[in-house]
């Protein structure tokens, strides 16, 4: 199923990198909220997920993402994910890229995690920068307020029309130059400046390998593209790379 071109080029990689998309996230159930049902169809993501949308209307924007945490709270990491985890067990230098802000590459075991859209479990406050845990939400009401300074305390994750966290955008980049191999999961590559990564990687010199369930833009730039799940196709290679390590 895999290369003898990518098996080599893994063996002998120094860097891995790995930069994932919704779709990994999908296969654990991970709803992407545009559907037609639920409670929130009458409502775009663009409306809720804005500062401007928060300012207006905080008490519904935190319903919202109460919602999506309860649900988050309920999906469980897939073989995918327990697969990048594992091969940072083989790997000193693995790191993972993510767009998404569920936490589920932490709790499959990966600790080299950079997190391009911030991460849904983590809450600060506007005025102070005050981190905030969840468990004292529970009791700081519908429009939970900081309790140092009284200021508006919004979910730790990029809204629409925000930049991406600076500093892991720079470290996202410095990976992506530094990686032998570059895998990018499960991932439509056509949002930017996220989806530059690969191209980054490629341009200096990484083994671009693609996994998804259908072709993409990026398609036309990777050395070897792998069809399928990445619940599927991550543990596999895991196995194929776990026998070249140990011969």
């Amino acid at each position: 199923m895999f290369s003898e071109k990518l098996i080599s080029t893994l063996r002998g990689a120094e860097h891995i990198t790995v930069f994932t998309g919704a779709g990994i996230s999908a296969e654990s159930g991970v709803p992407t909220f545009r559907g037609d049902d639920g409670l929130w169809k009458k409502f775009k993501p663009e409306e809720l997920a804005n500062f401007d949308a928060f300012i207006r209307n905080p008490k519904l924007v935190w319903e919202w993402y109460r919602y999506r945490k309860q649900v988050l709270a309920n999906v469980k990491p897939n073989a995918g994910h327990y697969a990048l985890a594992d091969m940072e067990q083989l790997h000193k230098n693995v790191v993972v890229i993510t767009q998404n802000i569920d936490n589920l590459h932490q709790r499959a075991g990966s600790t080299k995690v950079y997190e391009l859209h911030g991460n849904i479990n983590r809450n600060y406050c506007i005025d102070c920068g005050l981190s905030i845990t969840d468990e004292v939400m529970s009791w700081l009401g519908r429009a939970p307020l900081c309790p140092s300074c009284h200021g508006l305390i919004r979910p730790d994750v990029v809204w629409f029309g925000e930049l991406l966290p600076v500093d892991q955008w720079n470290k996202s980049i410095a990976v992506a130059e530094a990686a032998d191999v570059f895998f990018s999961v499960g991932t439509s590559a056509v949002v930017y400046p996220a989806a530059s990564l690969p191209t980054i990687a490629k341009n200096a010199g990484a083994y671009l390998l693609e996994i998804n369930t259908e072709r993409t833009d990026l398609s036309w730039h990777a050395d070897e593209i792998l069809l399928g799940k990445s619940g599927d196709i991550l543990p596999r290679l895991l196995q194929s790379y776990q026998s070249v390590v140990h011969q």
